[in-house]
């Protein structure tokens, strides 16, 4: 319990770190979705979908559902780096990947609780 607290408060200051650098509208941040060449709003809506997953993380009852959203959005960003020949950030996306997958998997239960409490 205690390792799967640490887990997520974590991986919610990297989401929250990296979401905040985006919708603060970075320099880095914009040059980096520049180069790849998706659209300044889609740098806000990662933004966006990151602070809200960072702050999920934080919820107990949404910690796995917002970590397995989080993995899932992570495809997409080792996807970019992968085309983009960004190989070390892949490496750093790609471990963040499985840490919020972890996560989710830790508390696939409580995911199930969530949709079966809402059905």
């Amino acid at each position: 319990m205690m390792r799967t607290r640490v887990l997520s408060i974590v991986l919610s200051l990297i989401f929250l770190a990296s979401g905040s650098a985006k919708l603060a509208g970075l320099e880095f941040e914009i040059m980096a979705f520049e180069r790849w060449g998706y659209p300044l709003w889609f740098m806000y809506l990662t933004g966006v979908l990151e602070v809200c997953g960072g702050i999920g993380l934080l919820i107990h009852r949404l910690s796995a559902l917002a970590g397995g959203c989080l993995a899932l959005l992570m495809i997409g960003a080792v996807a970019t780096h992968v085309i983009n020949a960004e190989w070390v950030m892949m490496v750093v996306a790609s471990l963040i990947l499985v840490l919020a997958a972890i996560r989710g998997w830790i508390g696939r239960d409580d995911i199930f609780a969530l949709v079966r409490r809402r059905a």
